[in-house]
């Protein structure tokens, strides 16, 4: 049947790699900012592409780093604005170079009450 094809899974090692790879382009991305934005803007489209080939999920702090439009990287108050919202219970934040907005909602009483679950459970 064509189109049923299966790919193989890649080995963990790669995988590893492949994360630790993501993890120091963001590094690199941040510390090259001030003198290369540019630059840093590059490195975190390599990440993503990376991320792309080995099927990885950016974890949640490198992915709020980064614009969801253009894969630009995101700095406070330079390429991006963060505002929040206490009537949509998110943070908003708008990249200032292609005008996206991101939210990312956040809830007080639920991480508190998780918090007491996980404290109910572990007794």
């Amino acid at each position: 049947m064509p189109g049923s094809r299966k790919h193989a899974k890649k080995p963990e090692w790669q995988l590893s790699i492949a994360k630790e790879r993501i993890g120091r382009l963001f590094a690199l991305a941040e510390s090259e900012f001030d003198s290369h934005p540019e630059r840093s803007h590059k490195y975190v489209l390599l990440a993503r592409k990376l991320a792309m080939r080995y099927n990885i999920r950016l974890p949640r702090e490198l992915r709020r780093r980064s614009c969801r439009k253009c894969f630009k990287y995101l700095k406070p108050t330079i390429t991006c604005r963060i505002r929040t919202s206490a009537s949509q219970q998110a943070v908003i934040i708008t990249c200032l170079e292609c005008g996206n907005i991101m939210r990312f909602p956040y809830r007080k009483e639920k991480s508190a009450e998780k918090s007491r679950r996980a404290a109910k459970a572990i007794e």
